[in-house]
């Protein structure tokens, strides 16, 4: 969980790596953007601020923003009742990300900082600007931003979130805020 300062500050901190890189958001826009935490009140290490313009039956297309050496912890998309697993892709806008997936790869040659949740994946791609990805349903991954953090694009089809499968079982994928 997060307070209402540590998202405020989280928000301000996104609508400004929006601005940097040239990537217009309305005011309504604004105000949708998620501050996830995963629910381990650390968003400085483990965490992804994600703005969402299109989720339907078919589509979805969001900005996800990572801070500094910010971790979306480990996960798959699952099949459930409302849809298939989520296939995406990945396109970092701005900055740079590893991108993590199962596969040949291990612990000790990953450039990125290991996070303070369980990861089992080490099969390294490194997105710099410009340079895409696609993830196939059912796929472990997780990514983190360098240094400077980064923007990326997700193309998917429909977005389950909620269904989502985390390796850490402390992981929670509702936004809390206290």
């Amino acid at each position: 969980m997060i307070n209402k300062v540590e998202y405020e500050n989280a928000v301000k901190k996104t609508i400004d790596y929006f601005k940097k890189a040239g990537i217009k958001i309305t005011e309504e826009e604004k105000l949708k953007i998620e501050v996830v935490d995963f629910g381990l009140s650390n968003l400085k290490e483990v965490g992804l601020q994600i703005l969402t313009y299109v989720n339907t039956e078919r589509v979805c297309a969001k900005e996800m923003v990572l801070f500094p050496y910010q971790t979306c912890p480990q996960h798959k998309h699952i099949d459930s009742e409302k849809a298939k697993g989520k296939e995406e892709t990945f396109r970092c806008r701005k900055g740079k990300v590893f991108l993590y997936i199962e596969g040949e790869g291990k612990r000790e040659d990953i450039k990125g900082k290991i996070p303070p949740t369980d990861v089992k994946v080490f099969k390294q791609i490194e997105l710099n600007e410009g340079e895409q990805y696609t993830l196939f349903p059912n796929t472990w991954h997780w990514f983190q931003a360098e240094k400077n953090g980064a923007i990326i694009s997700e193309f998917s089809t429909m977005s389950t979130d909620e269904t989502d499968m985390f390796l850490d079982e402390r992981i929670k994928r509702k936004m809390e805020i206290v």
